[in-house]
């Protein structure tokens, strides 16, 4: 039996298949994850973060080997996936780096004599449950935190990256872990649940879809373990004022495409002020035209294809509907297999599906708002709050958006700003936890509180 398999999307080719665990396989790995978090979390720090620093020191030393597999996997071009990798590295560097300032004690201020501190202890062994698109990414910020912290890996790779889940492995433990420090198993959606439930395991963290968070919520709720949920986004990218509205579009291109459009936290709701709309608009739309979903080999793409042909698809049907209720379409909203040709929208209502829904691809929708608080509002206006983009030269104006948008991110001025140090995460359905920065390596640990007279 397969649910695993490297289906190019450039090509529609199965490059290879790979059998599911069977249950007994899937026991076997967490009885060896559960037993190395007893050895790992007895490695002192410094020691754990030399095996952490290898880790990151063996991407950059295979990042080729695995930008290659990310393209065949998901269609990423080739610069964008060895980058990729390079900052998966330093994401895993990053908590090597601050792994004593992880784990130190903290001394709490107490009314009375003696004295307190809370200190981290890890909780054990962990289930991550991880997404396709940014195959190598998403695990380096789930597991190098929790690495640094003592706790030890169960990874359950997307089924269509288990060429990437195989590698990522085998970098894991040529870095020198101990045996269960990091172990990948192609199970199925039942299987991982059986995985949550076992009592051998301490929590359970997931990247994906509103769906997939909510199930396994759900299981992971029955049986109290503690769980991180990092879901979907339709980021706003807030346009208020500029004194260099080319420099903001390309901004806004670079932010839509990113990751050939599926990124959770790209921007996806284009909010501008009437005085720049047409400006705005007409400058984005041309510049959206004029890229072509290429080849992802070519070291020159800018644009690939989407992930698989249940996604080209998927993005034409909620194109095709918007357009049947009533949006305009700008440009584009076509596509050749999996090839989407990046897409603009304009006169959405609250009445349309769209006006809701993420568009997973390179597609956009515009608004014109008449003012600051016009597209607050339009802003917030969504069951998602992941990320989001304020583009304006007042300051104080900036502040105030950041201040009232329901988001878990906001950047200013600014895109494609991720870095290890900053913590990344949203509210509403988007979430409900932090990775990266320090934030990341208090998810899955003990808090204790240790008194003395």
């Amino acid at each position: 039996m397969t649910d695993y398999a490297v289906v190019n999307p450039a090509t529609g080719e199965t490059v290879a298949t790979y059998d599911t665990f069977t249950d007994a396989q899937i026991d076997d790995a967490v009885g060896r994850a559960a037993s190395a978090a007893t050895t790992w979390a007895a490695v002192p720090p410094a020691e754990r973060a030399t095996v952490i620093r290898h880790i990151a020191e063996l991407h950059r030393e295979r990042k080729d080997e695995l930008g290659a597999i990310i393209v065949r996997e998901m269609g990423k071009p080739i610069a964008a996936a060895v980058g990729e990798v390079e900052f998966a590295a330093d994401i895993i560097e990053f908590y090597a780096d601050n792994i004593e300032k992880i784990t130190a004690d903290r001394p709490l201020d107490i009314l009375g004599d003696g004295t307190a501190v809370v200190r981290r202890a890890p909780l054990g062994a962990l289930l991550g449950i991880m997404p396709w698109n940014f195959p190598a990414y998403q695990v380096a910020r789930f597991a190098a935190p929790n690495l640094a912290i003592g706790n030890t890996i169960i990874l359950k790779h997307a089924p269509q990256c288990p060429e990437s889940a195989a590698a990522l492995e085998a970098i894991y433990g040529d870095a020198g872990l101990p045996d269960g420090g990091y172990v990948n198993v192609y199970a199925t959606n039942e299987q991982a649940a059986d995985i949550i439930a076992d009592p051998r395991v301490h929590g359970v963290s997931v990247t994906g879809s509103e769906r997939a968070g909510a199930a396994v919520a759900e299981v992971a709720g029955r049986n109290l373990k503690k769980v991180a949920l990092e879901l979907g986004g339709s980021d706003p990218f807030i346009v208020l004022s500029t004194s260099d509205l080319d420099a903001v579009v390309q901004n806004a291109v670079d932010a839509r495409l990113d990751n050939n459009g599926q990124s959770c936290n790209g921007a996806k709701r284009f909010i501008v002020v009437d005085g720049l709309y047409e400006e705005f608009t007409e400058k984005f739309v041309a510049a959206l035209a004029a890229v072509s979903a290429e080849d992802p080999t070519q070291e020159d793409t800018v644009l690939g294809p989407l992930s698989s042909e249940a996604a080209a698809e998927r993005l034409q049907e909620q194109i095709d509907t918007a357009v049947a209720q009533g949006a305009t379409l700008l440009t584009g909203g076509t596509r050749e297999g999996t090839f989407f040709a990046p897409t603009v929208l304009a006169d959405v209502t609250p009445e349309m599906d769209v006006y809701r829904e993420e568009l997973f691809g390179p597609a956009a929708v515009v608004y014109r708002v008449a003012d600051e608080d016009a597209a607050v509002a339009l802003a917030n206006d969504t069951s998602f709050g992941l990320g989001s983009y304020v583009f304006t030269t007042d300051a104080e104006q900036a502040e105030r958006v950041a201040d009232r948008i329901e988001a878990g991110m906001v950047y200013v001025n600014l895109v494609l700003a991720d870095s290890p140090e900053l913590p990344f995460g949203g509210v509403k359905r988007s979430g409900t936890s932090r990775e990266l920065g320090l934030l990341a390596a208090d998810e899955f640990v003990n808090r204790k509180l240790i008194r003395k007279a």
